[in-house]
């Protein structure tokens, strides 16, 4: 399924993913180097992929430091992702993508049906693309805790990042900003959980 501008939707990268040998790796170099600035939503999309994952701590220990790679480059306003040689060798397995796909494809479909190319200058302002950074770091961060039950929201907020950075949707990174800065007001600040863990980290590095 493409749009009029032989764009390729998300849904349809998902179906392409998942259409093959069960066994195979998807390396993320691979996958992600036609992208050009696309990549940062796609390698983000595929970040978030593990927070749905129904084990307790799975989620977050590797969805969310891809999530802060994302972030600081886009904080540090990079126009072309970076991959660490270690990373881009690795990926999920294409069993992975497949099951993905059956639990999440209609609800992806829906919000795929409400996200168009629109105020696109919020894709292309530095300001705006350092907020994004922002906000993603910080939720790679609470994605990276063991708070309980937070995995699918944060997730869901994720997705939300990607389809705006994937879609070049500016209305629905406008939505992405809202209900990202609620939830890390919420479960990072006024829990204590954010500075705790900035904190440690802190102390670890210094």
């Amino acid at each position: 399924m493409t749009r009029e501008d032989n764009h390729t939707t998300t849904v349809a990268l998902l179906d392409g993913f998942a259409n093959g040998d069960p066994d195979d790796v998807l390396r993320l170099g691979d996958l992600l180097k036609d992208f050009g600035p696309a990549a940062f939503g796609m390698l983000l999309f595929l970040g978030v992929l593990p927070a749905f994952i129904p084990v307790p701590g799975v989620g977050g220990a590797v969805g969310g430091p891809l999530v802060i790679l994302v972030g600081v480059q886009l904080l540090l306003g990079m126009r072309k992702l970076w991959l660490p040689g270690f990373l881009a060798r690795r990926g999920p397995h294409r069993n992975a993508m497949m099951r993905f796909r059956q639990r999440m494809a209609p609800w992806l479909r829906r919000l795929e049906k409400l996200v168009r190319p629109r105020m696109t200058a919020f894709l292309d302002n530095r300001i705006a693309l350092s907020f994004t950074g922002l906000l993603l770091v910080l939720l790679g961060v609470l994605l990276a805790l063991p708070i309980p039950f937070t995995n699918y929201v944060f997730g869901f907020l994720l997705l939300l990042f990607a389809f705006a950075l994937l879609e070049r949707d500016g209305a629905l990174l406008l939505v992405a900003w809202i209900a990202g800065s609620i939830a890390v007001v919420v479960f990072g600040f006024l829990s204590g959980n954010l500075v705790e863990a900035t904190t440690a980290l802190l102390a670890r590095w210094f």
